[in-house]
């Protein structure tokens, strides 16, 4: 029960948070360079590196959340063994998932 309210908050936070974080990108990218240095200068700070690594958990969350609800959807999975462990794997899968990503981002 956990994981199917997990996925949908993951959703509504990618759906709110990341519409306007991609909007205000690109609304920058148009307005010409003064107004992407402070895109940037925003999405450097403290809070900025808060909001875009949430918003990469929030999406490899919900992704491997979806993953899992597929395979339930196409009818695998039902054992309570099975559903648990999977249920628990989805949001670990979904942390190690962030991680590499912004290790691959930081480091390159």
């Amino acid at each position: 029960m956990a994981i199917s309210i997990l996925h949908r908050v993951t959703g509504d936070g990618l759906a709110l948070v990341g519409l306007g974080v991609l909007l205000w990108w690109l609304g920058a990218l148009a307005a010409g360079a003064g107004a992407y240095e402070d895109f940037v200068a925003v999405a450097t700070s403290p809070i900025g590196w808060v909001v875009l690594v949430g918003l990469s958990w929030a999406f490899f969350s919900h992704m491997m959340s979806g993953i899992r609800h597929f395979v339930l959807d196409i009818g695998a999975g039902y054992e309570l063994t099975v559903n648990k462990t999977w249920s628990i794997l989805a949001p670990v899968f979904g942390i190690l998932l962030t991680i590499a990503f912004w290790a691959i981002i930081l480091i390159k």
